[in-house]
């Protein structure tokens, strides 16, 4: 935290000069761990800020995973039809100010502090008036809805920050409300089964919108079906109004044909790796459709499209001698995808992990996910204070792997190079792999937190002296 105090405008409100500035301003709040599921203090926020969310048309989305990059491709998509976007999402990798998108690129420090400052004079007027003061989300929230009123976008792409009906972001009424699969995760706070998250993820289906449902459990279907007959919402579901017709691994991606609401797109390339990112990528198309109107898109406009999707920290490929491959899978369900995705695409022999969990998470589904694929394991921990410490996560490590399969390196980098060394080297520990030298890989996953930290440091790595 910085010591000295802000300096404030003539509401006494802190600004702030420096990005470093609105960090520290921002973590001094509630953190995003901490809730108190409350529409009011949102709701009053935006008010006096002029309602924001209101003078654009917002796509809004939940699930429990696949948002971010089903979010990434929904801008892309509208950006290539001259469409000028503001994209909200979150957690970031890296840096904060990743969380708020102006045609496709992260607000600068400048703009950030400047949106910051925007919103500043009205927090202490918000935080007098609740039982409670206004959080770390629902200010970063109000701040990218002001950025976007400001900027001005013709449309915004609001991805939820945890659950739906009484997330900050569901302030907006979403003109076409995206669910992506639904499993469990922050059971604590959502319910221990995918039909209690569903109904509060339900929540962000408001009237007159289109509802873009991925294919989804039985019983979580019924209830997102149930959530549209009582609010009038149109519902397009996986699998009969869109979906995958064919989908091929390819060098740097998949090969797909994929079935929109308004006609059928082939030889698409997209440069993201698993069945999982077709199924975000068919979803994306449809929410596009279902906003631009009753008219197919323009096939070659898709293709150019697609093509330039990216998705930093989903199974991506961050250094080749030897491979490193980050994903942010942090819950079984997103473990499972990204494990499967490893399957079709990659042959690494020996494919080591870095795992880093956080302590509210489940980490031995996590681990058990990637279990079949990894030769070997090693426990690290991120920086976080909710990180799950090395050591008890090589506990329940050794349950899954055994013990001669998993050891524990509690700094990130340590353990990086040690997951190195063995997937070059195709032994663990002087006992063989059963490969040759070079022919490994690592992947680093567990949490988003971990797989940030691990992207910061091997780019720093990889930039050359002086760059």
């Amino acid at each position: 935290m910085t010591d000295a105090p802000l300096p404030s405008d003539a509401s006494g409100a802190r600004l702030a000069q420096t990005f470093a500035e609105v960090e520290d301003a921002l973590l001094s709040r509630w953190p995003e761990t901490r809730l108190e599921p409350s529409m009011d203090r949102i709701r009053a926020f935006t008010q006096l800020l002029g309602d924001p969310q209101r003078t654009y048309p917002v796509i809004h989305l939940t699930g429990t995973n696949g948002k971010t990059s089903t979010a990434r491709m929904v801008d892309t998509l509208l950006r290539a039809h001259d469409l000028r976007t503001g994209r909200f999402t979150s957690p970031h990798l890296e840096r904060l100010n990743e969380r708020i998108c102006v045609d496709g690129e992260p607000l600068t420090d400048e703009e950030f502090v400047r949106a910051f400052n925007d919103v500043a004079p009205y927090t202490q007027l918000v935080d007098a008036s609740q039982p409670y003061p206004l959080s770390f989300f629902e200010t970063v929230v109000a701040m990218a809805y002001a950025a976007f009123a400001d900027a001005p976008v013709d449309v915004a792409i609001v991805e939820v920050g945890l659950g739906g009906l009484w997330d900050a972001t569901n302030v907006a009424d979403g003109v076409v409300a995206v669910v992506t699969p639904i499993g469990v995760d922050h059971a604590h706070l959502l319910g221990d089964t995918p039909e209690a998250i569903a109904v509060e993820k339900a929540g962000i289906i408001k009237p007159g919108a289109t509802a873009v449902l991925t294919e989804q459990l039985p019983g979580p279907a019924e209830i997102l079906l149930r959530r549209c007959a009582e609010v009038g919402a149109t519902p397009v579901r996986e699998g009969l109004e869109f979906g995958v017709l064919s989908r091929t691994p390819a060098v740097g991606g998949q090969l797909l044909t994929l079935k929109g609401l308004r006609a059928e797109y082939d030889e698409i390339f997209l440069p993201l790796y698993g069945a999982h990112q077709a199924q975000n990528a068919v979803t994306a198309l449809a929410a596009v459709e279902a906003f631009l109107g009753d008219q197919p898109l323009d096939a070659e406009l898709v293709r150019e499209a697609f093509a330039r999707v990216s998705s930093p920290g989903r199974l991506e490929i961050i250094r080749r001698s030897p491979m490193i491959l980050l994903d942010a899978a942090h819950n079984p369900h997103g473990a499972e995808r990204a494990a499967a995705a490893l399957e079709d695409s990659f042959a690494f022999s020996p494919l080591v992990g870095v795992l880093g969990v956080m302590a509210d998470k489940e980490a031995e589904g996590v681990l058990a996910a990637f279990e079949p694929h990894l030769a070997h394991v090693v426990c690290t921990q991120s920086s976080s204070s909710r990180s799950l410490p090395a050591a008890e996560l090589a506990v329940i490590a050794r349950e899954v792997f055994g013990g001669d399969r998993v050891s524990i390196a509690p700094r990130l980098a340590d353990a990086i190079d040690e997951a190195t060394t063995l997937a070059e080297a195709g032994g663990t520990h002087g006992t063989s792999m059963g490969s040759s030298i070079g022919t490994g890989a690592v992947l680093i996953t567990g949490s988003v937190v971990t797989v940030g930290e691990a992207r910061a440091m091997l780019r720093r790595r990889e930039r050359p002296a002086g760059g």
